[in-house]
């Protein structure tokens, strides 16, 4: 089963992002207090662990939740093999997914600390279609 091992906050876009216990997703806004949260296509993102670990046997070091600016750290689920307009239920709240991968924008503070990003190539976005709590450890499903 796939679940939500960490969620992941920050003030400020394009910057590593601090680990919380828990968040308010607000629907059609996103994770309440993220900077990237607002009234477009990409209010959450997530990011498996098994990417985070991907880089971490490349070498890189100092590596964690959060650090790729990702809201939702995953486990036990591919997520970059969502299709588009897929639900997620996750803890209280329904997600759509509306993007697979990014492009990188120039200067990126996570670039500059981690030396290379995932993000652009595995993680996805999604569009918080009702609203809820999402706590670490929240179940994570495929609505059909």
């Amino acid at each position: 089963m796939a679940k939500v091992i960490a969620i992941s906050i920050s003030e400020k876009k394009g910057v590593p992002k601090e680990n919380i216990s828990e968040g308010n997703f607000i629907e059609d806004f996103g994770l309440e207090g993220d900077a990237h949260a607002g009234k477009w296509h990409r209010q959450v993102s997530l990011l498996g662990v098994e990417s985070i670990n991907k880089m971490k046997e490349i070498g890189i070091e100092g590596l964690c939740s959060g650090k790729f600016a990702e809201n939702i750290t995953t486990e036990g689920i591919k997520l970059f093999d969502l299709p588009v307009g897929t639900k997620l239920q996750i803890g209280e709240t329904l997600q759509e997914v509306t993007q697979i991968g990014k492009e990188c924008h120039s200067g990126c503070a996570i670039f500059r600390q981690v030396g290379q990003c995932i993000m652009p190539k595995e993680g996805i976005f999604t569009k918080v279609i009702k609203g809820g709590k999402v706590r670490v450890g929240d179940d994570i499903k495929i609505i059909k």
